[in-house]
């Protein structure tokens, strides 16, 4: 089992997950985060931590979200870890709530 981070952290990313996370599994594209499944010990302090509501425990995915189990597996492959915490994106209150955010997604890997 692991947490999964959803499509209302696109276009947020608010970090106060990585502040919590014990084991660091956090990783951190141009306008998202994700979960490396492999890494997540379950603990739940990353679900009460997002102020936008976008993490979801494994078995509590909503149906319409089961399909980012895969991109946050994906993506932690490519994407570089984080483990301070940062600024959310500066349009990040604007953002929080919007649907259909996918289309939004980067997924390359972001350059350092």
């Amino acid at each position: 089992m692991t947490y999964v981070v959803t499509d209302n952290c696109i276009q947020c990313k608010y970090t106060d997950c990585v502040d919590v996370c014990p084991v660091d599994c956090f990783y951190e594209g141009a306008n998202f985060l994700v979960i490396n499944p492999d890494e997540c010990i379950d603990c739940d302090d990353c679900v009460e931590a997002c102020p936008a509501g976008a993490i979801f425990n494994e078995d509590d995915l909503p149906e319409d979200k089961k399909h980012f189990l895969e991109i946050n597996e994906e993506l932690s492959q490519i994407w570089l870890q984080i483990t301070d915490q940062k600024d959310p994106l500066p349009d990040a209150t604007k953002w929080d709530g919007v649907e259909g955010k996918l289309k939004y997604l980067i997924k390359e890997a972001p350059e350092n």
